[in-house]
């Protein structure tokens, strides 16, 4: 099997180590990662200025790739410039801070699997509850076991995934819970201070945290410290309102044509 690994917190990363060692009991890995931290950044991909890439070695081993880009930059380049062979599995992580509720639209992490799914290729995020002292080689190992077994069940059609430790999960017996991403709205306050010019400035202090919604999400779950897994889809088409929508006529301004063109053929709608 071939891997691509790669994550948001940079080649350097610890979770990025310790699940390249786990998952190279599965088969081969590739990492393919981006250079510095980029957490918070998205699907944002680099259009505007060449994206530069250098190999790693950590003494005569060759470590993998470091993108002077996102996350997304990573996998794409990955796929089609330093795979050996097209991945079967795109593996993100493992990102130091939980990935859940909103923050899945924020997260770099996430945005580099959904990337792998754009492929067709079956794609994880993983993520550990922050901590200092993470023990990322422990939740690494829980991420290896998840991995393997949604490989053993998976169907044709490639699927994505997010999935989430919480520190609890580390310490004893542990339990997975297949659930949706929550989302309750929570971050919008933050700290208005003075810098030495008297110019006004604002920190984000992400609070207050989600209030717990009426169904049990990946926040309630990883609240009582279950592992959460949430099946993911980048299509974002509220199909209901679509089908609603689909009946609606629309009535739009006409224009003079510019100076030399021919008008326009008017639209029938049968």
């Amino acid at each position: 099997m071939q891997i691509l690994l790669t994550n948001d917190d940079g080649i350097y990363a610890p979770g990025l180590a310790a699940l390249e060692r786990e998952l190279a009991k599965l088969g081969d890995v590739c990492v393919v990662a981006p250079a510095t931290e980029q957490s918070g950044v998205g699907h944002s991909i680099t259009f505007l200025s060449p994206l530069v890439a250098k190999e790693i070695f950590d003494g005569p081993r060759r470590r993998g790739w470091a993108v002077e880009g996102s996350p997304a930059d990573s996998v794409k380049i990955g796929i089609f410039e330093f795979c050996p062979r097209r991945p079967d599995l795109v593996v993100s992580g493992i990102n130091g801070g939980l990935n859940a509720g909103i923050n899945v639209l924020y997260s770099g992490t996430v945005a580099a699997a959904i990337e792998g799914a754009f492929f067709g290729i079956t794609s994880i995020a993983v993520s550990l509850e922050y901590d200092e002292h993470a023990l990322f080689d422990r939740a690494a190992h829980i991420a290896r076991r998840v991995i393997e077994q949604i490989i053993e069940r998976r169907g044709l059609r490639p699927q994505l995934y997010n999935l989430n430790v919480p520190t609890a999960a580390l310490r004893g017996a542990c339990e997975l819970k297949v659930v949706p991403m929550g989302v309750e709205r929570y971050g919008e306050h933050f700290e208005k201070r003075v810098d030495p010019r008297g110019r006004n400035y604002y920190w984000a202090t992400n609070e207050p945290p989600p209030r717990p919604g009426d169904r049990e999400s990946d926040l309630t779950a990883l609240a009582q410290g279950y592992v959460t897994l949430t099946p993911l889809d980048f299509d974002l088409t509220q199909r209901s309102v679509l089908a609603e929508m689909e009946q609606w006529r629309f009535e739009l301004p006409a224009f003079e044509p510019w100076e030399g063109e021919a008008p326009a053929e008017p639209n029938e709608s049968k």
